[in-house]
């Protein structure tokens, strides 16, 4: 009666007895759920099923801001990887789920990013590749270059030590099918540079702004790879359907019916390739033109309104 009393007390004279919050729900226990095991079950199959949520637990686990992101669409980018048989570790660069904020539906979302090495992984798994490669040439190695017939001449740099340490000029990416047929490509880093300016708007930021939060600042070779091989295998390569699917679903957000949510704000992605953070708006499309409308990709370059980015870590 005494604590009764007492808080209409504490009614009467204008506080308020505060609530117990309940614990937050983890992604361990939303993947406890009958529902979501049944899933994973009928998808992965109940003998990798074990071996799947561990690696995606890892992955979580690793990127911390994961955890705050609808835990369906990490299942659903996991279960993307799973389908192409891609690790979403970190350390393997094959795939990351990367959170960023969804501002239209104003929820954190997990998006799948396909890394370059996952392209080579894919590629190479189709069969129809005797080489590819995609490396880059430091100063002092090109020799030649023509792009009319395809011809390019480099000396390289004996010493790996020294050659990591050289400035890098450009980059080239190549493929042989099995039947002969090859492709080449080379690309200065000024054009690279160019390209990545063009299409992405927080590199746009980051350099008018002295920062360096986006994947084009902190790691400008990985993704110059990944746009070298999007731009060699998409316009003369064959494209097996899990590297349509990979290219199609690339950077966006996976509902649970499967489609894809490209979501408009087009900014980039913190990089780390051990522990990719949360970012705002929708992930650097670097390799192809942005995003305009959901689902729609806009051929012309980027002019949206450039947001400021806050580091993650």
């Amino acid at each position: 009666m005494a604590g009764l009393k007492g808080k209409l007390a504490d009614k009467a004279n204008g506080t308020s007895v505060a609530k117990k919050e309940l614990p937050k729900a983890t992604f361990s226990n939303f993947l406890a759920q009958d529902g979501v095991k049944a899933k994973i079950n009928q998808i992965v199959g109940g003998k990798d099923g074990q071996r799947f949520i561990t690696a995606i637990l890892s992955a979580v686990s690793t990127n911390p801001a994961l955890a705050d992101c609808d835990h369906g669409t990490i299942l659903s980018c996991a279960l993307l990887g799973e389908s192409l048989k891609l690790s979403p570790s970190p350390q393997l660069g094959q795939y990351y789920m990367v959170p960023f904020d969804d501002n239209k539906l104003g929820r954190k979302v997990a998006t799948f990013i396909i890394g370059y090495k996952g392209m080579v992984q894919l590629a190479v798994r189709s069969g129809y590749y005797k080489k590819i490669n995609v490396i880059a040439i430091k100063e002092g190695e090109l020799q030649h270059f023509d792009p009319l017939n395809e011809e390019i001449s480099c000396l390289l740099i004996e010493d790996e030590d020294a050659r990591e340490r050289a400035k890098t000029i450009g980059y080239y990416a190549m493929f042989e099918y099995m039947n002969g047929f090859r492709k080449v490509m080379y690309w200065s880093k000024a054009k690279m540079e160019s390209h990545a300016l063009q299409y992405s708007a927080g590199f746009r930021a980051d350099r008018k702004k002295g920062n360096s939060y986006t994947f084009w600042s902190k790691d400008f070779d990985g993704m110059a790879f990944k746009t070298m091989l999007r731009q060699l295998l998409s316009k003369w390569g064959i494209m097996s359907i899990d590297l349509q699917t990979a290219y199609e679903r690339d950077m966006g957000t996976i509902r649970e019916d499967g489609t894809i949510d490209f979501v408009d704000n087009v900014e980039d992605i913190e990089s780390n390739e051990t522990k990719p953070e949360q970012q705002q708006g929708q992930p650097d499309q670097a390799e192809q033109p942005e995003t305009g409308q959901a689902g729609q990709q806009d051929e012309q370059p980027d002019t949206s309104r450039e947001n400021d980015q806050t580091p993650a870590e």
